[in-house]
């Protein structure tokens, strides 16, 4: 079966052994919006904080944070199928900078995993992806620590960062913000953060 995504330059590819290859592309606010919109209306992705967006609320979001250079936002792809979202920001022109002490080095990093096949999970992924996204992130990017900030509530990401090396920081309160056509509440997060050393050795 033919790569739909063959022909769009990548930041990042990589053959996980065991899991297979992954590429790292530049989202492309238009053409992904409809993939993107089904993946954060469904109900497991109520913390990624979308639910109830139009396919065109979704497109804008992704358009205004393409014209921003603190933000960037990706498709990360398996053997050509969608396999996650991938969001990356400087956390001192975030919210979450204002939560804690940010550090030269740090970089944000939102993660939403691709809906699992019918039948099947996407835990056979997470340490796939989690190799593919923390070389980019870190080695690629050059940066010392990954911080994220998932909700509180949403114990499934949390547990998930832990069994990838983060260590976890404090919970705090991050505030509201605005976004083109999207309000979003505060948000009672639990920060952890991976360092380059944890994640490589060295």
């Amino acid at each position: 079966m033919s790569d739909p995504y063959a022909s769009r330059p990548a930041v990042h590819e990589q053959k996980v052994d065991g899991f297979g290859a992954v590429r790292v592309l530049p989202l492309d606010p238009a053409a992904d919006a409809p993939l993107l919109h089904r993946w954060v209306s469904e109900e497991r992705a109520v913390f990624w904080g979308m639910n109830g967006l139009t396919e065109q609320q979704v497109s804008e979001i992704y358009a205004h944070m393409e014209t921003l250079d603190t933000h960037h936002a990706y498709l990360v792809v398996k053997d050509g199928e969608p396999a996650a979202l991938l969001q990356t920001y400087e956390p001192e022109a975030d919210r979450v900078g204002e939560c804690y002490p940010v550090e030269p080095g740090d970089i944000g990093m939102h993660l939403l995993l691709a809906p699992p096949a019918p039948g099947g999970s996407t835990s056979g992924w997470t340490a796939g992806l989690a190799a593919a996204v923390s070389t980019y992130v870190l080695l690629v990017l050059d940066r010392r620590r990954i911080v994220v900030d998932p909700d509180v509530a949403n114990e499934k990401a949390v547990a998930r960062f832990a069994r990838q090396g983060f260590t976890t920081g404090p919970r705090v309160v991050l505030p509201e913000v605005d976004l083109p056509d999207v309000y979003l509440p505060e948000k009672h997060a639990q920060l952890a953060f991976l360092t380059r050393e944890v994640a490589f050795g060295g």
